[in-house]
């Protein structure tokens, strides 16, 4: 077992510390997620992200069965499909069956359903909390205005928002309006948006003895960002996760803040 525990830093929710280094599952098959996820959990992440519509929620399962890790060490993500407005209860019980635990510590709702904020959908998700299957709850891909109907309607604000992220699609703008409204912002596909060949990602690295995808995580870390790197090779799972630990400066932040093209692709209009 490695002597790396990514634990720490983590965010705050109501009832949970949620690791902002997680490991996601996307397009991983159900028959490889359980030697990725042992290897990350090796590796030292303790966050964990899954989804019912990524059909590998079992995988995931026999790993965390398999781990001699405590299951209150691990934080683990799953998140309702749209097309399953309605079904809330029985899709979370059927995810927590295939994990084989008794709560999920963030359950999402994958996409507004209809691209609605669906209020009552919501609901289902506050009543999941109160009974204890899942720790915290929020949305994904949801915009800053949906996140208000759902607010105003039930009283309770989501904890998370998970949204693709990453420098070039930095928004400061959508950063403020989620911290205002105390939710933490949860980013994934940060790879995807990004060029790893950016000339200033390279000369940051280069300083940091470090690979271009490290620097990626480390500002996402850096800011406070929730992370989740997926990779279904081993060595990048490992060298993904020590770029938690790259201290980035001030200067380098801000440097990397400015890769954004968000002010040319509408990332307010998209998210606002």
């Amino acid at each position: 077992m490695t002597t790396n525990d990514y634990a720490e830093p983590a965010a705050t929710l109501l009832n949970a510390s949620m690791p902002l280094l997680g490991f996601g599952t996307w397009q991983i098959r159900n028959s490889d997620a359980p030697q990725l996820t042992a290897h990350a959990l090796e590796a030292g992440y303790r966050h964990i992200d899954t989804a019912t519509a990524y059909h590998n929620e079992a995988g995931i399962g026999k790993a965390l069965a398999s781990s001699a890790l405590a299951r209150e060490s691990v934080f683990v993500t799953t998140k309702l499909p749209p097309d399953r407005a309605g079904k809330e209860r029985r899709t979370l019980e059927e995810s927590l069956a295939k994990l084989g635990v008794n709560y999920v510590d963030l359950w999402l709702v994958h996409w507004p359903p209809n691209g609605r904020a669906a209020p009552r959908v919501w609901e289902q998700f506050i009543k999941a909390r109160q009974d204890g299957l899942a720790r915290a709850i929020g949305v994904s891909n949801y915009s800053l205005s949906q996140i208000d109907e759902l607010t105003q309607v039930t009283g309770v604000a989501p904890e998370v928002n998970q949204i693709r992220w990453g420098p070039s699609i930095y928004d400061h703008g959508v950063v403020l309006g989620l911290q205002q409204r105390g939710v933490v912002l949860e980013g994934y596909s940060p790879f995807k948006v990004s060029n790893l060949s950016d000339p200033i990602l390279v000369s940051i690295a280069s300083r940091h003895d470090a690979t271009t995808a490290q620097v990626i995580v480390a500002w996402h870390v850096a800011h406070g960002f929730v992370v989740i790197p997926k990779s279904a090779r081993v060595d990048r799972i490992v060298s993904n996760a020590a770029g938690a630990r790259v201290p980035l400066t001030v200067e380098e932040v801000t440097a990397i803040d400015g890769l954004s093209r968000a002010a040319r692709v509408g990332s307010s209009r998209r998210f606002g």
